[in-house]
């Protein structure tokens, strides 16, 4: 069973549940074979080495609870020490693989298994392709797969891969905000051309948080083909995005679970914490959500929780927890989280002020079930002084947008007008190259938009040198050891060249995926240095914050260490080619002015102490006084140059 070359699916892959649609042309979700829209994102590993998918696997997740994955999408691309804060939440054992990532550990008789977060994604992408097979009646191998924006490279890899694990050309990879502002462009008023509309989707889904601003901007209708047929082209600009890819429901009924942990503790343990086994860890997690549900709609939900279930030999006794929980309650819990998302969301405000313009938010879109806690709507409308929009479903959304995306690609997307939309993402973080110095070189940076491609010229700082090192960083600071590394490459086989002499031109492209490809090539030599960055793991959520707060709060800091760094190394070299010149000139001082020699020696004294004073501790120098030292000395050796390239043409033996 094979489908027409132009069959592409959007994918939703999330954190509790999962989607798939089409778009031919309005976009739709394609439901199981029970009518079913949503596919829980919760797989378990039988015996017999097969594997349950979706419904059947949440609902026995208590009684296989070892055996059952649920939540893997906070997993991808991840270290193990990047997951430690879920593990004392999670019934399944994560592991560490290659390199320190995460793995998830499946008990069995014999020994049991290890699979990656890729392999249990890849079980349900697998699912919902065949769900696609079956509702459209043609086989599906390529697919738009939506991702939190602020996945780096190594989650978006990582989803790369489970889509080839489980057969699907993942054709493009599309920021869910993004795809939700796609969803919501095809279905809002039709703007006449050159109208715009501000929107700013706020996402926050089971495991991820993200909020973007956008412009949707009205195109001009064109005519074309046998039947003049019109369509119009609606462009999706990302002004800016924000996020946190660790803070989503999840965390919401993790506060709920700690809450009942504690409380359990007190009354049956003295208040020392409790060893419960997996089983109850389970029901804690399962009650807790729906909890928190209940609490979206009701002002109280009651729990009651059997503790001994799960193993006791002493099940003639029943041990019960019985808890009546408030939204007051809940909302003092879930309000520290609620503000980590305010704060972005006051993030990008600020970071997209200047395309703004003083223009007015015609809309905010709520994307991801977490946004129907009464708490974040309130907060939402305080913040951006305006209701939130909540006529698109928030759990389907972001499919939705996704097959709009698919069906561009395709050809097949648009409304009953012929309507269809260039999509205009942005890069999340900053990327560049460490320098001399230990400086950091932003090529692309934060809110580019993207395809983004950029380069400048580098060179060395040592004679001789036949290999380049390149160490590709990601964040916001101005230091490389305050930046995240991507990754460490070396460009080798240069010819052995004075210092400052090669010409080492670096290219950083962003593609549409937002996935970085870096080139190096030495421009005298000719060669060559051609990476796809694929890092090991992800950002965790203590390095995204810290990336972002700590820019601001080191901004005039960081910027003064890194103008000192670069004067250390420019005038190093600076230093290097006047005593060079000096030595050749001896003590002859024919041609100078008298003094001269002895001044520019000075001079040059007086520079490099303030080279080794930096180099020792940058905070004791005046940068200002650095600089001006540096343009002084190389005002005052123009002179000796010009006496030493004329002494060389002229055959004297200096230059």
């Amino acid at each position: 069973m094979t489908g027409p070359p132009a069959s592409i699916i959007g994918i939703d892959l999330g954190t509790t549940n999962s989607l798939v649609a089409v778009a031919d042309p309005r976009p739709r979700i394609l439901p199981d074979e029970r009518g079913r829209n949503m596919l829980p994102s919760v797989v378990r590993f039988n015996a017999d080495g097969s594997a349950t998918v979706g419904h059947e696997a949440r609902e026995q997740a208590v009684a296989n609870a070892v055996t059952t994955i649920a939540g893997v999408k906070r997993l991808m691309g991840r270290s193990v020490r990047d997951a430690a804060g879920d593990a004392p939440f999670l019934p399944f054992s994560v592991v560490a693989g290659e390199h320190d990532t995460a793995r998830v550990a499946v008990p069995a008789a014999g020994g049991g298994r290890v699979v990656s977060p890729q392999e249990v994604s890849a079980i349900i992408l697998r699912t919902l392709r065949a769900q696609a097979e079956r509702a459209l009646g043609v086989g599906v191998s390529r697919a738009v797969v939506t991702v939190p924006a602020y996945f780096d490279d190594a989650q978006r890899q990582a989803t790369r891969d489970a889509g080839r694990l489980a057969g699907l050309e993942v054709v493009r990879i599309v920021n869910e905000p993004t795809a939700a502002a796609l969803a919501y462009g095809l279905g809002s008023t039709v703007l006449a051309p050159g109208a715009s509309r501000t929107i700013i989707v706020f996402d926050l889904g089971g495991g991820t948080f993200d909020v973007s601003i956008l412009r949707l901007t009205g195109g001009e209708t064109r005519s074309h083909g046998a039947e003049a047929r019109a369509a119009v082209s609606d462009f999706f600009q990302v002004l800016a995005t924000a996020g946190d890819t660790h803070l989503g429901g999840d965390d919401f009924d993790h506060a709920l679970v700690a809450l009942f942990s504690r409380e359990i503790a007190e009354e049956f343990n003295g208040g020392e914490p409790l060893d419960l086994p997996p089983e109850t860890r389970q029901s804690l997690k399962t009650f807790a959500e729906a909890a928190k549900i209940r609490l979206s709609e009701a002002d109280t939900a009651s729990v009651r929780i059997l503790l001994n279930e799960g193993g006791s030999e002493n099940r003639n006794t029943p041990v019960v927890y019985e808890r009546t929980i408030t939204r007051a309650e809940f909302e003092s819990l879930i309000g520290p989280m609620v503000d980590r998302a305010i704060a972005c969301c006051k993030r990008a405000l600020r970071d997209a002020k200047r395309e703004l313009d003083g223009a007015a938010i015609d809309a905010v879109v709520m994307v991801g079930g977490a946004t129907r806690t009464p708490l974040v709507r309130r907060r939402v409308a305080e913040v951006f002084g305006i209701e939130p929009y909540t006529g698109l479903n928030p759990d389907e959304v972001v499919a939705l947008g996704a097959a709009v995306q698919a069906g561009l690609l395709a050809g097949t997307a648009g409304d009953e007008g012929g309507r269809r939309g260039l999509l205009l993402d942005v890069v999340p973080l900053s990327l560049g190259i460490e320098t001399i110095g230990g400086a950091m070189a932003k090529l692309i940076v934060r809110n580019s938009t993207v395809p983004a491609r950029a380069h400048e010229l580098f060179s060395t700082s040592a004679d001789g040198q036949t290999s380049i090192k390149l160490n590709i960083l990601q964040g916001e600071r101005e230091m490389a050891a305050d930046c995240r590394s991507l990754g460490t490459y070396h460009l080798r086989g240069i010819p052995p060249m004075p210092a400052g002499i090669p010409r080492l031109r670096v290219e950083f492209l962003v593609d549409a995926n937002g996935v970085l490809s870096v080139r190096a090539a030495e421009e005298r030599s000719g060669k060559r240095l051609d990476v796809q960055i694929v890092p090991n793991h992800g950002l965790s959520q203590e390095e995204v914050e810290r990336l972002e707060r700590e820019s601001f709060a080191h901004a005039r800091e960081d910027m003064t260490r890194h103008r000192i760094a670069d004067l250390v190394a420019n005038a190093r070299l600076d230093v290097k080619w006047i005593e060079a010149t000096l030595a050749r000139v001896g003590a002859d001082a024919g041609g100078f002015e008298p003094g001269y020699i002895e001044g520019l020696r000075e001079r040059v004294a007086g520079l490099r102490a303030m080279i080794e004073s930096g180099e020792r501790d940058w905070r004791g120098v005046d940068a200002d006084a650095f600089h001006h030292a540096k343009e002084e000395l190389d005002r005052e050796s123009v002179r000796l140059h010009e006496v030493a390239i004329a002494r060389s043409l002229r055959g004297d033996g200096v230059g």
